[in-house]
């Protein structure tokens, strides 16, 4: 079959013959029709473990043996993945489409969707609150904004990098107000668009931004941390690694080969990372929590994402998208590293 694959690690993908996955009992045989891509799809294809070569992982729809349309998540049976012709998943990670939600948009609503509403609702937003998204041009930032709004926000703020993603957000109404970031005094760019102070941050960036706007809070604020943390792996891949939500994977790797860490950076936000210094006294009469959203049982990550397709669909959610081929796999893998400020997928068949 035709596939994606990457042949070691830091090489990028090159579209090639690949062989195909075998039933297995407990997974599914999927063909594939759309595949989507992420930061962690870079990240995962380079950790240490995987072994080479591999498809891109990715997260797809298709057709199951029975013929019913089917999302999955990066859960296909290694070494396959969603840039393939074909591929296997388990069981329990495979999802019934329904008929009226297009292939981009169950896409979409799986992991980077779920990576916003997850934290929002655990922020308890209430009627009329002031929200504030850290990192707000990427796909999961432009749902964030949304999904903010739905769950009772009177007013949402985006803040990254990125003027020209951030006024495409203003002028179509998913942002009231923004706020570009890299300016010479960004706490004070944050105060005045926060007026008397945010009430909800959801930080997809840590590191200094969250700092500064930690500053544009008011008593009782809740500030959602969902950022990555640094991850060991060998080199020989050096470069940066562009997250659904903005974030940027800085890797260095020293000469000697040694194990090294990633740095999560910014793309649209300087100073960005998993460490911050925190002065305590910032926080007093404010929550700070930090919260993961993919490692849940696949019955309960299924119930989101089912209820992101109905809130999708009566919101009329809306995010940027970079669309691209199976035969463009290179392309849209620089595209990630480079920071799309869209969602990626690609055809696979058709």
């Amino acid at each position: 079959m035709k596939a994606a694959v990457i042949s070691e690690r830091g090489a990028a993908p090159v579209v090639q013959e690949f062989p195909e996955p075998a039933s297995q009992e407990g997974a599914v045989l999927i063909d594939m029709d759309t595949a989507g891509l992420g930061g962690w799809d870079v990240l995962g294809a380079y950790r240490l473990g995987v072994q080479y070569p591999c498809v891109i992982r990715g997260e797809g729809v298709g057709r199951a043996p029975d013929g019913r349309r089917v999302y999955f998540g990066e859960r296909s049976v290694m070494p396959f993945g969603a840039w393939a012709e074909r591929t296997l998943v388990p069981a329990d990670e495979v999802w019934d489409v329904p008929d009226d939600v297009d292939d981009k948009t169950a896409i979409t609503m799986g992991i980077a969707a779920t990576g916003a509403l997850v934290p929002l609702e655990r922020a308890n937003i209430q009627r009329g609150e002031q929200v504030l998204v850290l990192g707000a041009t990427g796909t999961l930032g432009q749902v964030a904004l949304q999904l903010a709004r739905y769950l009772g926000a009177g007013r949402v703020v985006a803040a990254a990098r990125s003027v020209e993603t951030l006024q495409r957000l203003k002028t179509r109404g998913i942002a009231d107000e923004v706020v570009a970031l890299g300016s010479e005094n960004d706490v004070a760019a944050l105060k005045d668009a926060a007026g008397d102070g945010f009430d909800v941050v959801l930080d997809l960036v840590c590191g200094q931004p969250m700092l500064n706007a930690l500053k544009a809070t008011r008593w009782g604020a809740r500030i959602m941390t969902i950022g990555t943390g640094g991850v060991p792996f060998r080199p020989p891949f050096l470069g940066a690694v562009a997250m659904d939500d903005g974030a940027v994977l800085d890797i260095a790797a020293r000469p000697d080969h040694d194990p090294v860490h990633i740095r999560t950076d910014h793309a649209i936000v300087p100073d960005a990372g998993i460490r911050a210094d925190l002065d305590i006294a910032d926080l007093l009469f404010r929550t700070l929590s930090c919260v993961g959203t993919g490692q849940r049982p696949p019955a309960d990550r299924r119930a989101i994402w089912e209820r992101l397709l109905r809130i999708a669909h009566t919101e009329n959610i809306q995010v940027d998208y970079a669309d691209y081929t199976l035969d463009q796999a290179a392309e849209a893998w620089a595209s990630q590293i480079a920071g799309p400020h869209a969602k990626i997928t690609a055809r696979i068949r058709g």
